[in-house]
């Protein structure tokens, strides 16, 4: 008996020692509106997460898709807990990554798209953007944090100095890309500007009135990523396999759409039950030059240090790969 008790006992300090921690059964993944999160509907439909989570040794592991109009509720979602991976602007992956950087550690787990943001405008009056004043109201995702609000704080400073970054700020009311090409089409609650990206820019140009007034491509001085993929350091750490068998699916994804974009064009329309806009439409929008699917970051050093020049964040990364996990750093970004 005293042999089977101090079995037992080396057991449970062996189990207590040696912990196996299960990596999770199910992912929240969070997107928003457009043809720009392309690469994740086609994850979904063809359950290419699922395949390589499997392949993994994870067995059956569930993702859940979830929209949302902007940055703020992924933000938080990401912080807390709640959401495993976040699709959102560099700017807001920044602002985690600073926010979060003595606890859960919020990383980009690599870019995802590149493509422009169109400042769009019915107001006759607005020529250029030194124009806007307190009659206008600018639609973007979310004001301050996404990348349109950021792009317009560039804008700012360039035109009215640094001290200025703030100039549009006022005037921008934070909508979805749907809402607000709802309401630059109607004219509702003042909004006659759009800071927007496609479909919704190539609707809006139908609208007789309508015209763009500057991209993120020339604020920026080139082509630049709009979207990133981002996650937790606590959740990475706890999860590697999980997190592998993401990056992997988002880089099949990506390699299944630049292989046939016709193909990809169709399962956008499918996807994002888009009525609006036909395949050929959607196929010229993404094999347009200056539209890319990629894992490769462009133009987020640059932006980082704009936000740490303005106050927005406080610390100042040494390099565009400071604010991404190992898996993006041997990538040629900048």
């Amino acid at each position: 008996m005293l042999h089977l008790r101090s079995f037992i006992v080396g057991l449970l300090f062996l189990a207590l020692a040696s912990p196996v921690f299960a990596e999770l059964s199910e992912v929240s993944v969070a997107q928003q509106y457009g043809v720009a999160f392309l690469p994740l509907m086609v994850m979904e439909r063809d359950k290419l997460f699922e395949k390589h989570a499997k392949a993994a040794g994870l067995g059956d592991v569930k993702a859940n898709w979830v929209k949302v109009a902007g940055p703020s509720v992924m933000n938080d979602g990401v912080i807390r807990g709640a959401l495993q991976f976040i699709a959102v602007g560099a700017p807001s992956m920044i602002t985690l990554w600073d926010k979060t950087r003595d606890n859960v550690g919020v990383k980009g787990v690599s870019a995802m798209t590149t493509y422009p943001l169109y400042l769009n405008v019915r107001n006759p009056a607005v020529k250029s953007i030194r124009d806007f004043s307190d009659k206008d109201k600018i639609a973007v995702p979310s004001i301050k944090v996404s990348t349109q609000a950021i792009m317009l704080q560039m804008a700012a400073a360039k035109e009215f100095g640094d001290a200025n970054y703030g100039h549009f700020d006022p005037w921008t009311v934070g909508l979805s890309h749907p809402d607000a090409q709802l309401a630059i089409t109607n004219n509702t609650a003042g909004v006659d500007a759009h800071f927007t990206s496609s479909p919704f820019h190539e609707q809006e140009m139908k609208i007789p009135g309508i015209r763009t007034l500057t991209t993120n491509y020339e604020i920026l001085g080139g082509p630049a990523t709009a979207v990133v993929i981002a996650a937790s350091t606590k959740f990475r750490d706890a999860n590697p396999k999980t997190y592998k068998a993401f990056f992997d699916a988002l880089k099949e994804a990506i390699d299944n759409i630049n292989k046939d974009k016709k193909a990809a064009a169709r399962i956008y329309l499918d996807q994002a039950k888009d009525t609006k806009s036909t395949p050929d439409e959607i196929y010229t929008m993404i094999s347009a030059p200056d539209y890319a699917y990629t894992l490769t970051p462009q133009k987020v050093g640059k932006t980082a240090d704009f936000m740490f020049k303005i106050g927005s964040i406080k610390t100042k990364p040494g390099s565009w790969k400071d604010l991404f996990f190992p898996e993006a750093q041997s990538l040629p970004g900048d």
